[in-house]
């Protein structure tokens, strides 16, 4: 593909140029006169989707030439991003493309900016799974993600007064390209109804599911291309419709609602990511989202064994399922249930295979954040899963009682039914249960899990809990977003980083290189200033791009604490106004992230954030010096201009609180300098990058939990701190509200009565660490010196090192390469193959 005569080169543009037309006019029925950018944009996306199906179809081959074991990856979010700048970069066709479009008078950068992003995942979660389906396909590695195709995604987030609203994300308004529907493979999903027993021929008794409801689920394909080989895996979607969509006999007499009403049930099911679960209704909901994906997987993964073998005893050997979190946790009573009742395995059987195929991501130590669902509420939707929870949890208390005597507390900790007050199901306990192996995804947040979280798992099965820290895909976060720091690192140390990110150590000795710094530095300006630019553009705030660019992007919760930065601005606003002589280094600082539509904290916070920056960015005494800038709808896209541009990653959520975190990785590999507690992966990253190029603060794990055995008590940190005292009273006042006290009285009540998080206790330290923040920026040949050793020692976050070390911890996995040779579409671009020779047709 490299070693190409200028002849063969201009054979090949003239083709994709021939192949733009093509679609332009038989897909999207326009010729170039009429053609809108988003006809442009799907043309595009066909030409490359059409030259990626040939290595799609051909991985599918291999599959099923050699019957590799395929990892299956169940997860409730899938935060794709943009998909045609990634796959021409992944298929090494970027070059080709931006030529034939400028040959055809297109500019692909405007095409690439066009396309609109799948909302399908609200945060590090779903973006955490692509990274890996990523890597998954770039090491070889058979797999298939399964997630929902969310009609709505994650909603679109407007700022109103300061206010957060919420939109509807209809990110298939315009089509999508990339999505392949396969009808035939759609399976059938049960909910309500009864259970009743019955003797088979043999007199052996079963039971047998009679439901009142049958939904479809219609897979949707889209392809997944490894980096420069010839693997695409795939992402399979699973969207409802109804058995019917439309009753005649309803209609004829009138009912028109009623003639369509299964149909609108069926599809309410995938209409929109995360319904609100405030109500019964959207809780409800949701458990159908969770058992919709789960069912469908496993049917179409034992469809998938079925196809090549006649029994499923070692289903176990060639499908590992993982379970991203909770929400697919339902996978173990169903899977039973596939096991049991509709392949007629006995029980014992049917748990072996169950626990030796499905292993379990836990994601977080928050308690409010594990699932559990009402029993009434899942009897009623899944009447024989609840019979199969109750077996199974009667089986594994008897496990428990052997091991453990008279160990009642134990009994109700780890039991599957949660019968301390209200009863529930505990989908964390169902999914420890019925996992092979449970994993962490950082060093801390694992010790944390089996020393507390999960302590009564790990003891009673020890080696079940291991760790596998996060990683994020050097092509998305790098190479996509980043094309000027990545054309500098190639040029320096060649492009073998992209596949072995510890290659980036290389860049070391080029640390204290005058020359090279400079042109780090000129990268990084370059990147603030179309960052800056489209604030002017967007919101007429004008910046300058030599100042510290401070960022913290994420998901808005208490926990992150936002509100510990906000807490910082004030204070330096108020060092100003207080000696309006007084120089410090200037920042702009940038937020992002939305707040859950029902969680009135956070809302708040984004207000604050809101009205704090109302306040500085129009009051002429400081505006030059501090500026806020609230970037509305956060995401992937968005994503791909933050990362780069960002001096300052803030990483300042309450040690022991963030599992992870994967936005602080994206960051380091883009030469932005950290200030974090010892939370989450920062932990390794500072261990990687080095303590004296990272900025730490805040109370340990450890200092947290003595503080709060002794007595925390916030407001002693209120009392005898006056800059702190201050900056809370500049907020209580109303100085920030038009002198509305009570528009911030909540969060200030939080801080001071209860301050879960400890933003208080940390507050000093965070102020100081911040000023050595400031100095420090000042040294331009430091600060660059620890920037480019930041990127250069990030080798460890790579995915590709996660995902090697699930295939070695976890699945038992090995590449399954496909070799095969570049060739080139015909001019139908279409490719055949015979059956019997192999050869083209």
């Amino acid at each position: 593909m490299t070693d190409m005569s200028p002849d063969e080169r201009n054979r090949r543009i003239n083709k994709l140029k021939r192949a733009f037309a093509y679609n332009l006019f038989c897909r999207q029925g326009v010729t170039s006169r009429s053609a809108s950018l988003n006809d442009y944009y799907l043309a595009v996306s066909y030409t490359l989707r059409d030259r990626m199906q040939h290595f799609f179809v051909n991985s599918v081959e291999k599959l099923l030439e050699k019957d590799p074991k395929i990892v299956c990856y169940l997860s409730a979010e899938f935060l794709t991003g943009p998909h045609l700048h990634n796959n021409l970069v992944n298929l090494g066709l970027y070059e080709d493309f931006a030529q034939a479009a400028a040959e055809t008078g297109l500019n692909l950068k405007e095409i690439i900016n066009h396309e609109e992003e799948p909302g399908l995942g609200s945060g590090g979660l779903g973006r955490l799974a692509v990274c890996y389906l990523d890597s998954l396909s770039s090491l070889q590695i058979p797999a298939i993600g399964y997630g929902i195709r969310y009609e709505y995604g994650m909603f679109n987030q407007k700022i109103v007064n300061g206010w957060q609203k919420e939109f509807s994300d209809r990110w298939l308004h315009q089509g999508n390209p990339w999505e392949i529907k396969k009808p035939v493979m759609a399976c059938e999903v049960s909910f309500g109804g009864r259970t009743e027993i019955y003797h088979t021929e043999k007199g052996i008794r079963r039971i047998r599911w009679r439901p009142t409801r049958v939904i479809m689920g219609v897979p949707y394909d889209t392809p997944i291309p490894g980096y420069k080989v010839n693997t695409v895996n795939y992402l399979r979607l699973w969207s409802t419709e109804s058995h019917t969509s439309f009753d005649f006999s309803e209609f004829n007499t009138g009912d028109y609602y009623s003639a369509v009403a299964d149909k609108l049930k069926a599809e309410a099911i995938t209409k929109i990511l995360y319904p609100s679960d405030e109500q019964i209704e959207g809780k409800q909901l949701r458990l159908q989202q969770q058992f919709f994906l789960v069912s469908c997987s496993l049917q179409d993964m034992i469809r998938l064994h079925l196809s090549r073998h006649s029994s499923l005893h070692n289903f176990y050997e060639h499908f590992q399922g993982q379970l991203n979190d909770t929400h697919p946790a339902v996978a173990v009573p169903e899977l039973m249930r596939l096991l049991v009742d509709i392949h007629l395995y006995d029980w014992d059987e049917a748990w072996k295979i169950t626990r030796k195929t499905l292993c379990y991501t836990n994601h977080t130590l928050l308690p409010e954040a594990m699932e559990k669902w009402p029993l009434d509420l899942f009897g009623s939707l899944l009447p024989r899963h609840l019979e199969i929870i109750y077996e199974l949890n009667r089986c594994f208390l008897d496990e428990v009682r052997i091991k453990y005597p008279g160990d009642d507390g134990r009994l109700q900790r780890m039991s599957v039914i949660d019968e301390t007050g209200p009863r529930y199901v505990r989908m964390v306990n169902l999914a420890c249960m019925g996992a092979k192996v449970i994993n962490g995804v950082a060093a801390l947040h694992t010790n944390l899990l089996r020393k507390h979280t999960l302590a009564d798992w790990d003891a009673m099965y020890p080696g079940k809990i291991r760790n596998v820290t996060n990683g994020v895909t050097p092509r998305r976060w790098i190479a996509v977003s980043n094309p000027r720091l990545t054309q500098l690192i190639t040029e320096a140390i060649g492009e073998k980083w992209l596949t072995n990110l510890e290659e980036l150590r290389r860049l070391e000795p080029l640390a204290d290189d005058a020359a090279f710094q400079e042109a780090w530095r000129k990268v990084k300006e370059e990147n603030k200033r179309d960052f800056a630019e489209l604030m002017e553009c967007r919101d007429n705030i004008c910046v300058d791009p030599s100042v510290m660019f401070d960022v913290q992007v994420k998901r808005i919760h208490e926990y992150k604490r936002q509100h510990l930065n906000i807490l910082h601005i004030i204070t330096l606003y108020s060092r100003i106004k207080a000696n309006p002589s007084l120089r410090i280094t200037p920042r702009l600082f940038v937020f992002g992230g939305k707040a859950a539509p029902g969680y009135f904290m956070a809302k708040r916070i984004i207000k604050l954030i809101n009205s704090v920056a109302q306040v500085i960015n129009n009051d002429p005494a400081v505006r030059d010096q501090i500026k806020i800038f609230f970037i509305p709808n956060y995401s992937v896209k968005i994503g791909h201009i933050v990362y780069p541009m960002a001096n300052l990653s803030e990483q300042i959520s309450q040690a022991g609180m963030e599992a992870s975190g994967t936005g602080n990785m994206k960051f380091s590999m883009n030469g932005a300098l950290t200030i974090g507690t010892l939370d989450g992966a920062n932990v390794e990253i500072r261990q990687e990058v080095g303590q004296e190029n990272f900025f730490l603060f805040g109370l340990t794990v450890e200092q947290i939990m003595e503080l709060r055995q002794k007595g925390y008590r916030p407001m002693d940190y209120y009392q005898n701190n006056e800059s702190l005292r201050a900056a809370i009273e500049l907020i209580r006042c109303g100085h920030f509200s038009s002198g509305d006290r009570e528009l911030f009285k909540s969060i200030v009540d939080s801080l001071l009565y209860d301050d879960r998080y400890m933003l208080l206790a940390d507050y000093q330290d965070y102020i100081d660490c911040q000023d050595r923040v400031s100095r420090l920026f000042e040294d331009k040949k430091s600060w660059t010196r620890m920037s480019i050793l930041n990127t250069a020692r990030m080798g460890k976050f790579s995915s590709d090192r996660s995902i090697l070390e699930y295939s070695r911890k976890v699945w038992d996995v090995q590449p399954c390469p496909v070799e095969l040779k570049w060739q080139e579409l015909p001019e139908d671009g279409i490719l055949f193959h015979s059956k019997d020779s192999g050869e083209q047709a």
